[in-house]
């Protein structure tokens, strides 16, 4: 199940810049257990979806879940051995824009330990640094 929206104003979106520090989302919502980003950057839908099978798969079932972004933002690409020109390319597939400081996932239900080692996993799949954060220290 590849993770987009529904419906878009438009169809292809310019790349934009991704700076600065995250001032919404910086802080867990929900869980007892977060990962957050340390650096900026663009995540693929298809990264989440293998980011939430490694959970499924290690939780078994105990505890909960968030996944707190959404691949919104549509990415095209060209292929491969066409010339320069003739327009935009067509659509390849969807990120979530990430910045600095943003809690991507969040952990409940289970110990700390086991928290820890579940989203070391989820941290391999991401194209992005990240750190272990829980409530008692969430900085």
């Amino acid at each position: 199940m590849l993770l987009m929206p529904r419906k878009v104003k438009f169809r292809k979106a310019q790349k934009g810049k991704n700076r600065g520090v995250a001032t919404s989302g910086n802080r867990l919502h929900f869980g007892e257990f977060g990962l957050k980003a340390l650096e900026n950057g663009l995540v693929r839908g298809n990264h989440m979806e293998a980011c939430r099978i490694v959970v499924a798969r290690k939780m078994k079932g105990a505890g909960k879940l968030w996944i707190n972004m959404f691949p919104c933002k549509p990415v095209t690409k060209k292929p491969a051995e066409t010339r320069m020109g003739k327009g935009k390319g067509e659509l390849d597939h969807w990120v979530a824009p990430v910045r600095r400081g943003k809690v991507l996932f969040e952990l409940s239900g289970v110990p700390e330990d086991f928290a820890r080692l579940i989203l070391r996993l989820v941290a391999f799949k991401l194209p992005v640094k990240t750190k272990f954060i829980s409530r008692e220290s969430s900085h």
